[in-house]
């Protein structure tokens, strides 16, 4: 793995750490982190990942439409994970141990491999694509050591599992990056694979990260907003 993907698989780790503390200690402002985000993250899809799906299809003769089915399929289907094992979950109350703990973690680690794969893949396709791609997943990492530990704690699974569970949750970004980095990929492949990571980010972005913004309601969100799908603008021109 080179030295760049492993110092930026590092930095997801640590963010994973970290952010369930920021978030916690500066719950007033994670709407920002929210903001800035869901900006960077659906400017990313449409200014990156999606016309390098449509140019690699071409490439190995994957139709356009079968690439934005699956762009479309992606979307709903994690979508449908993430209302039903990640996100909608965390509300409930439940003191006994209950195992959909296990399942929203686990699905929360799932979640941060294909993370770190989708760096992965990005920067085969292109340096400034990986880094692009790498800013947008640090953004919302942010948050993903947060949900591990409340996913096990609302339903009683108790601090010590929740330790081990934010530890792989941590460690998943650098084994995805390993992972993209170990398989051969060619360009037919890397379509299907872009295509995919477009819907999973345009979810994240549009039907999860954004939602949550309009809570709070500032020309500052805005601005976060903004500024985040206009930094990944900025970034594509100039690459």
């Amino acid at each position: 793995m080179p030295h760049a993907q492993l110092l930026i698989g590092l930095a997801c780790a640590l963010a994973t750490l970290l952010g369930g503390v920021l978030i916690l200690r500066h719950r007033e402002g994670q709407h920002y982190f929210f903001a800035f985000s869901a900006g960077s993250l659906v400017s990313v899809s449409f200014l990156d990942l999606l016309p390098e799906a449509l140019q690699r299809g071409a490439v190995g003769g994957v139709p356009a439409r079968a690439l934005l089915g699956v762009l479309v399929g992606a979307f709903f289907l994690y979508g449908m994970v993430d209302r039903f094992f990640l996100t909608h979950h965390l509300h409930d109350d439940d003191a006994h141990g209950h195992p959909m703990g296990l399942v929203g973690a686990g699905g929360l680690v799932l979640h941060s491999l294909l993370d770190g794969v989708a760096i992965g893949v990005a920067f085969r396709v292109a340096p400034s694509v990986g880094v692009i791609v790498a800013g947008a997943v640090l953004v919302h990492d942010m948050t993903d050591g947060l949900n591990t530990v409340v996913v096990l704690l609302r339903h009683g699974q108790g601090e010590p599992l929740a330790r081990i569970f934010l530890m792989l949750d941590a460690a998943a970004p650098l084994a995805g990056l390993g992972l993209a980095a170990a398989v051969p990929l060619p360009d037919r492949a890397l379509a299907w694979i872009l295509a995919a990571f477009c819907g999973e980010f345009l979810y994240l972005g549009a039907g999860s990260l954004l939602p949550e913004t309009r809570k709070h309601a500032s020309w500052g969100i805005t601005a976060a907003l903004l500024l985040g799908a206009l930094l990944v603008a900025t970034a594509t021109s100039l690459a």
